[in-house]
């Protein structure tokens, strides 16, 4: 079944927003590969199903919810201790939240079929906009997507630590699953 026409909600609560980064470095194996969860966010979308170039999506995500959910590898296991040091890092060093609160996407082309389907657009962090492709599929109501960031393309300097021997590798996989709500 696909997605019929018509206008759309979606967000943190008929759906999730996920981020995977990955470690590298000669100290690679102390860190941890992170799972982490963007908790407050909201998303707009109008389907045309005949022509999906007439279709629109657009996102806004709180700069300052990112969670962190999971942290595998590492020499020992991630603590609530370290879960709180690295959400504040992203807030603080990272993303900057106090001056770049939001982050925003809005589509500037649709293309394919309701079942799959790429959406292109301008994605801005930090305060610095870039355009970035998503792939989508539909099936059941549902819709998933990902596509892949490299931070340093938005000015953001991958997270480092022990002198450089333990940092993050510059590309962050970005991943969706959402319920579109009819709007009313």
């Amino acid at each position: 079944m696909s997605i019929a026409s018509g206008d759309y909600t979606f967000g943190a609560e008929s759906g999730r927003l996920m981020i995977e980064t990955s470690r590298t470095g000669l100290g690679a194996k102390a860190g941890h590969d992170l799972t982490i969860e963007v908790t407050r966010w909201y998303g707009e979308a109008t389907i045309d199903a005949t022509d999906p170039a007439a279709s629109s999506v657009n996102v806004e995500a709180d700069a300052g919810s990112f969670e962190v959910r999971k942290g595998t590898g590492g020499v020992k296991p991630l603590t609530s201790s370290d879960r709180g040091e690295i959400e504040k890092i992203i807030r603080e060093k990272i993303l900057h939240t106090t001056r770049n609160a939001t982050i925003t996407f809005h589509s500037t082309r649709v293309a394919g079929t309701a079942e799959s389907f790429r959406v292109e657009g301008t994605l801005t962090i930090a305060g610095v906009t870039r355009p970035i492709t998503v792939q989508c599929a539909s099936a059941e109501g549902r819709v998933r997507g990902s596509t892949s960031i490299t931070q340093s393309r938005w000015g953001i300097r991958p997270y480092s630590a022990f002198f450089g021997a333990l940092k993050l590798n510059d590309e962050v996989e970005v991943w969706f699953d959402v319920e579109l709500v009819p709007k009313n």
